[in-house]
C-alpha cells in the first residue's frame, strides 16, 4: 500500500497548493510540481527504491495530470470534463489496491521516525499505515473539496445560491474539510459509531436553514426551492462523508 500512500501525498499536496495559489493567480505547473516533488521525496524518505523507484515515477505522472485535469484554467468548460479526473484518480487507486502485493515495505527515515514516534498508536502502527494516514489527511484538508465539486458537477447538480446575498451553504466548503477530518480521525481510533454522529449531527444542523427555503417562508416564493437546495447539499454530503470513509478504509486495510 506504500504506493497508494505516495498517490494520496502527492494529490492532496497539489489541491492543498492549488488552494493557495489560485486565490491570488493562477500559475500553471506550480502546484503540479510541488505534488510530485513531495511524492517523490517521500518515497525517497521511504526508502522505495528499485521497481519502487519506477512506481513512484508513474505516481508522480498520475499526480501532475490530476492537477491539470482537475484544476483547469477559469472559462475552459471544467463541468464538461470533469468526470476525466474522477476516472484518473478511481483508477489509479484501483490499481493501486490490486499491485499492493508488490509494492516495497516502507523503510529508511519514515519508519525510523514512526518507530521512535511518541504517541504510543504510531509507534504499534506499521511504517505503511502511518504514510496512508498522512496521505489521508491531506485528502481531507484538500483533495475532498475537489472531488465533491467534480461530482457536483458531473451530476449537473449547480448551488442554487451562487450569485444570492447570504449564502450561508457556502459555509460548506469550511465545515466539509473539518466533518471529513472527524470522521477520519475518530475511524482511526475505532470510533466509527461516533463518527455516524458527526453525520447525523450535520443533518440536524442543517435542518431548520433547509426548512427555510420552504415555498411557503419564503417572501412572494422569490429564490431557489428547497428541493434545488436540498439536492445539492444531500449529493455533496454524501459525496465528502464517502470520501473520507473511503481513504479510512485504505489505511486500516
Amino acid at each position: 500500500m506504500s504506493w497508494i500512500a505516495l498517490l494520496l501525498i502527492g494529490v492532496g499536496t497539489v489541491d492543498f497548493a492549488h488552494a493557495l495559489i489560485d486565490p491570488i493567480k493562477q500559475i500553471r505547473w506550480v502546484p503540479e510540481a510541488v505534488g510530485a516533488a513531495a511524492l517523490v521525496v517521500f518515497g525517497l524518505l521511504a526508502a522505495l527504491f528499485g521497481r519502487d523507484l519506477v512506481a513512484v515515477v508513474v505516481v508522480a505522472v498520475i499526480v501532475v495530470l490530476w492537477g491539470f485535469l482537475a484544476h483547469p484554467p477559469q472559462g475552459s468548460g471544467r463541468a464538461s470534463r470533469s468526470g476525466a479526473p474522477l476516472a484518473l484518480l478511481s483508477g489509479a487507486i484501483f490499481v493501486g489496491v490490486l499491485l499492493a502485493p508488490m509494492a516495497g515495505d516502507v523503510a529508511g527515515p519514515v519508519a525510523a521516525w514512526a518507530e521512535e514516534a511518541p504517541w504510543a498508536w504510531v509507534a504499534a502502527a506499521r511504517p505503511e499505515a502511518v504514510l496512508l494516514a498522512f496521505g489521508g489527511l491531506l485528502v481531507q484538508v484538500s483533495t475532498g473539496n475537489v472531488v465533491v465539486q467534480l461530482v457536483l458537477d458531473v451530476a449537473k447538480v449547480a448551488n442554487p445560491l451562487d450569485g444570492l446575498a447570504g449564502n450561508n451553504l457556502k459555509g460548506g466548503r469550511l465545515l466539509g474539510p473539518l466533518e471529513r477530518l472527524t470522521i477520519f480521525g475518530l475511524g482511526l481510533t475505532g470510533s466509527i459509531a461516533a463518527a455516524g454522529l458527526v453525520v447525523a449531527a450535520k443533518g440536524l444542523i442543517r435542518w431548520p436553514e433547509l426548512q427555510s427555503f420552504r415555498s411557503d417562508n419564503r417572501e412572494g416564493g422569490d429564490g431557489p426551492s428547497i428541493n434545488d437546495v436540498t439536492e445539492y447539499f444531500l449529493v455533496g454530503s454524501f459525496v465528502s462523508w464517502m470520501t473520507a470513509l473511503v481513504t479510512l478504509a485504505l489505511v486500516i486495510t
